[in-house]
């Protein structure tokens, strides 16, 4: 086993910490090298251990604080769009009704795709229509032509 060169202990150091160790090794020495003569107090370790676990948690739950507040603070104008009326179609599929401006429009929703379906550029259901009533299916097929009955389920 000669052949393979062993690093020394001070070998995988990063320099820039290597003064450090040498002080604390020296340090150690003075204090007379046995294994009691520099071990710290329990109770202060786990003190220290606390309050640093405390500064953590307090910063965690600040920064959550900051980001909140934040978020109200972008600007976004949310009164251009308004959602009129949404219908499940399946598990995790949705048909929605936006109202952008004087027009509504119809959309389809589903995990890889949003795609508009119908642009209404009269209204539909108002605000106060979709609160009102909950029939929102049957009043869709009746603007579509199909009917309150709906000769077809396909969607």
């Amino acid at each position: 086993m000669k052949g393979i060169p062993v690093p020394g202990r001070w070998a995988l150091v990063p320099p820039g910490l290597m003064p450090l160790l040498v002080s604390a090794q020296e340090a150690q020495q003075e204090n007379g090298g046995g294994i009691g003569a520099s071990t710290p107090d329990t109770m202060t370790t786990a003190l220290t251990l606390g309050a640093g676990l405390i500064v953590v948690l307090a910063f965690i739950l600040f920064s959550g604080w900051i980001a909140r507040r934040v978020q109200g603070l972008g600007g976004v104008n949310t009164q251009a769009l308004k959602v009129v009326a949404v219908l499940s179609v399946g598990q995790k599929e949705r048909v929605a009704l936006v109202e952008v401006g004087d027009k509504q429009i119809l959309i389809g929703i589903t995990p890889q795709s949003v795609r508009t379906l119908h642009v209404f550029d009269e209204p539909v259901v108002t605000g106060s229509q979709s609160a009102a009533s909950g029939d929102f299916a049957r009043k869709l097929q009746q603007v579509m032509g199909r009917g309150a009955t709906g000769g077809s389920n396909d969607v």
